[in-house]
């Protein structure tokens, strides 16, 4: 590593949470290894009507967007529902022609890139405007990892290789994800519901969900005791203890809750520890 480029990782570093800037560009070197190793993009990407090539495309597309967002540009995309997130993406997508490999591959890792490069040269720290809702460089970053790792899981099972989701992955994509729980509330679902939970990852971080009759508060990810802001000594009703990869999987939609729950790979308790099954109903995937 020459100097320069120790000297702009440092500051990438001193920008976003620690670890976050590797994680970015490390699983974008992962994925763009994995299209490496792809001969033929038009296989089928398991669970989805995209093939290879359409889901690395709309991975190049995300990370010029949110390279973007990170630079101060707006860039309008959807209205923030689950429906016209998929309507924009389906019509860039159609306007974007390059399913190969090799070009894709480099795409996806140069705007990774071009992401850190305007976070390090921007020298106002307020609030973007994205996709889901205004969000500081930092949360929108732990978005670009969330969003990268989705897709990446998606591009290993469909070439039948490991992912690169781990649990330091995953608890680098909390900002994210609780910024945006508010935004994706499945409102029928909640409707009604008064509740707290409590959600811990194993062996590493947790945070608090109250609702109150339908409407949720997200409390901040912390390694100790999670808070939402209300009164002291308030217990939750339902504590959920969840292995972190299957935390991330079933929060993006790609894994269904019984089969973890049977599996082990989640456990609960408290007062009412019937809610927990119903937790992952309570929001659609970003």
């Amino acid at each position: 590593m020459t100097a320069a480029a120790g000297q702009e990782r440092q500051e990438t570093q001193g920008t976003l949470p620690e670890g976050l800037a590797d994680a970015i560009r490390d699983t974008a070197e992962e994925i763009a290894a994995l299209l490496h190793g792809s001969a033929d993009t038009g296989v089928p990407v398991p669970g989805s009507r995209w093939t290879l090539g359409e889901a690395a495309a709309h991975l190049a597309q995300a990370n010029a967007l949110m390279a973007d967002l990170a630079a101060g540009i707006e860039r309008p995309h959807g209205d923030g529902t689950a429906q016209s997130l998929a309507a924009a993406n389906e019509r860039v997508l159609a306007e974007f022609g390059e399913r190969g490999a090799g070009p894709l591959a480099r795409m996806i890792t140069d705007r990774a890139g071009a992401f850190l490069d305007a976070v390090n040269g921007t020298a106002a720290r307020g609030t973007l405007s994205t996709p889901l809702g205004p969000m500081d460089h930092a949360t929108l970053g732990s978005y670009l990892l969330t969003h990268m790792l989705g897709h990446g899981y998606d591009l290993a099972r469909a070439l039948r290789l490991p992912h690169m989701i781990d649990r330091g992955r995953v608890e680098l994509t909390l900002p994210f994800m609780t910024t945006a729980m508010p935004r994706v509330v499945n409102a029928p679902a909640a409707a009604g519901l008064t509740a707290r939970y409590t959600i811990r990852l194993r062996g590493g971080a947790a945070f608090a969900v109250a609702f109150a009759d339908g409407t949720p508060t997200v409390g901040t990810p912390t390694v100790g005791t999670p808070t939402v802001g209300t009164p002291p000594g308030r217990r939750p009703d339902c504590t959920i203890l969840i292995e972190p990869v299957t935390f991330l999987l079933m929060a993006l939609g790609r894994r269904e809750p019984w089969g973890a729950i049977a599996s082990g790979r989640i456990l609960a308790w408290g007062r009412k520890p019937w809610l927990a099954p119903r937790f992952p109903t309570l929001f659609t995937a970003p």
